[in-house]
């Protein structure tokens, strides 16, 4: 009786202590939010820039980190920057936060709202907005910085922050890794990153351990055809007829060929034909975007495409000479896995340090991308990519119940609650840091 007296005080004592620490984490991050935070959010909100042009930004968020006691070296992969502060024996963990915005002209109503333009990489002067909350990511790995520099008494070992360019556009994660950084910097032992969610309730928790994105690619298909009068089409090929039936064709590959509890998805975004009404044309081009989570899956998925794309024209009676290209584009994102053992222990981290509320389940309904995956996936590296929730519990209520929806990522009208998601970001970051790097 009395051994379990004593052990249950202290498992008290211990839980107390756990708790005051983190009470104490919570309060100095949200006083830096209050200081600093909110108006370098504000800053990066007012301020974004597109895919491989991300220069100011990546400038501000050097300095940023820089002034908080980190080396930093910039110009990696483009624009990227990477961050290291040792800190005496123990593991190398990464943390990326992506930096760039997107072509959208912002109509959320905000008072901060962009009015940022920029000319695009074909020349076209566009509207650019932070509609997918990389302004919430930046801020929070600034916030990580800060809180870890300031407190380098709490943990040991070596912190290494990336601010990546061009995750919207593709090659920003490729474009670092082509530039070498494990082989200049270390390789991290651990990796983390987050992403805020609008479909997540603000400052909310959500950790997946399975796959919480899925590997893309991008597949263009040009179908050849013979030109000839809309009125004789007996004298020509049908390059429109001939897409038409492929872009039919291929919604079986999934329907039929893969199997039931295996996932994928062929969306057709894009096809284009012709100049006039009565001109048959000789040739049409479709877009593809193709998304699976297997490295089996994906490889089963575009031999399938060429294969249908192929026999669909040869069906057709075109002839061998003349049969559609298929290509599948350099810029291809592997699918983003948690790896599960790491992320129950983050669970329990976040479970034990912020609540149990705080966690909530992952729901992942669609097949978004990320292109973490090239940091983790060959050489393997641990890592664990959650997300943060962005939006007012009352606004996704209200939702729900028939009201106002609420706006997609990648929306003119995308707008994210910054404090709760900035705070709770950089608080879980911390939390886990200190767990994965405990003090010697």
């Amino acid at each position: 009786m009395k051994n379990f007296s004593t052990a249950l005080l202290l498992s008290s004592l211990l839980f107390t202590i756990n708790s005051t620490e983190a009470s104490e984490i919570s309060s100095a991050i949200n006083k830096d939010y209050q200081q600093h935070l909110a108006p370098l959010w504000d800053h990066f909100h007012r301020n974004p820039e597109l895919s491989l042009m991300e220069h100011n930004t990546a400038k501000r968020l050097a300095e940023e980190i820089r002034s908080a006691g980190f080396t930093v070296s910039e110009g990696i992969g483009g624009t990227g920057i990477v961050a290291i502060m040792n800190n005496g024996a123990g593991p190398m963990v990464m943390v990326r936060a992506d930096m760039d915005g997107l072509p959208v002209v912002e109509q959320s109503g905000l008072a901060n709202a962009s009015t940022a333009k920029m000319t695009d990489w074909d020349g076209n002067e566009v509207g650019v907005m932070h509609a997918c909350g990389h302004d919430v990511h930046i801020t929070s790995l600034v916030g990580t910085a800060r809180y870890m520099a300031a407190n380098k008494d709490e943990w040991s070992g070596t912190l290494m922050l990336i601010g990546q360019p061009a995750e919207e556009r593709g090659p920003g994660a490729s474009a670092m890794m082509d530039d070498n950084i494990w082989q200049s910097f270390g390789q991290p032992d651990y990796a983390l990153a987050l992403h805020v969610n609008a479909n997540v309730a603000a400052g909310q928790i959500e950790i997946d351990e399975g796959s919480p994105y899925a590997g893309a690619d991008t597949v263009d298909i040009i179908v050849h055809g013979v030109g000839a009068h809309g009125a004789s089409p007996h004298q020509g090929k049908d390059p429109i007829m001939i897409g038409a039936q492929i872009v039919m064709n291929l919604q079986t590959i999934i329907s039929r060929e893969l199997a039931p509890r295996h996932s994928g998805v062929i969306t057709v975004g894009a096809f284009h034909s012709g100049t006039k009404h009565n001109i048959i044309s000789d040739n049409a081009h479709l877009q593809l975007t193709v998304r699976s989570l297997t490295p089996e899956v994906r490889a089963q998925l575009l031999t399938a495409i060429k294969r249908v794309a192929l026999g669909t024209a040869r069906t057709a009676g075109v002839s061998e000479d003349n049969l559609p290209e298929v290509s599948v584009s350099e810029f291809s994102f592997p699918p983003t896995f948690n790896d599960k053992g790491l992320a129950q222990r983050l669970k329990k981290v976040v479970a034990s340090k912020m609540g149990d509320e705080k966690l909530t389940p992952p729901v992942t309904l669609g097949m978004g991308a990320e292109d973490f995956g090239f940091f983790t996936t060959e050489p393997y590296i641990p890592s664990v990519y959650f997300k943060v929730g962005g939006t007012p519990k009352a606004d996704l209520e209200r939702a729900e119940n028939g009201g106002a929806p609420v706006a997609s990522h990648h929306s003119p009208q995308f707008k994210i609650s910054p404090e709760p998601a900035v705070k709770s970001g950089i608080e879980a970051t911390v939390h886990a840091l200190i767990d994965l790097m405990p003090k010697k």
